[in-house]
């Protein structure tokens, strides 16, 4: 049996590394506003947990993205296969990921793709080669991530 993951990023904005992670992704937000709701209306969290963005309410120290063809708990917004979830921590990154994405674009795209996420708010760090290029971004927290 397959195992349900989810890969978490540390960060101070949660909600903006959200979305630009569903924009490079083509992913979408999770709406966990009926789940919030119903535990707001049943005492069960506190109202400082949550926020409103974009015109929902949401954890205020967590968002989370998935793949918009993947199932989903309607009942809670929660992506049922793999997700990314931001959450806020108060200390900021200082090194270096030990972890990082690489998005499989193909050597006719990567250009595209780079500028792409650059005007989404990636930085552009380095290019690699080693038979194959790829170029090395940071998204708008300073993560680093690979296109190839």
């Amino acid at each position: 049996m397959a195992i349900r993951y989810k890969v978490v990023f540390d960060c101070a904005d949660p909600h903006r590394l959200a979305r630009f992670w569903a924009a490079a992704l083509g992913y979408v937000v999770e709406d966990n506003s009926a789940l919030i709701n119903r535990l707001l209306e049943a005492g069960q969290v506190a109202r400082e947990l949550v926020v409103a963005v974009d015109g929902r309410l949401c954890w205020r120290d967590m968002a989370a993205i998935r793949d918009p063809d993947a199932p989903v708990d309607e009942a809670t917004g929660v992506g049922l296969g793999g997700r990314v979830l931001f959450q806020a921590v108060p200390e900021p990154k200082t090194v270096k990921n030990r972890v990082h994405l690489d998005l499989h674009v193909g050597p006719d795209r990567r250009a595209e793709e780079v500028q792409r996420l650059v005007r989404l708010g990636a930085k552009v760090l380095h290019e690699g080669n080693l038979g194959g290029r790829w170029t090395t971004l940071a998204d708008p927290e300073g993560n680093e991530f690979c296109v190839a």
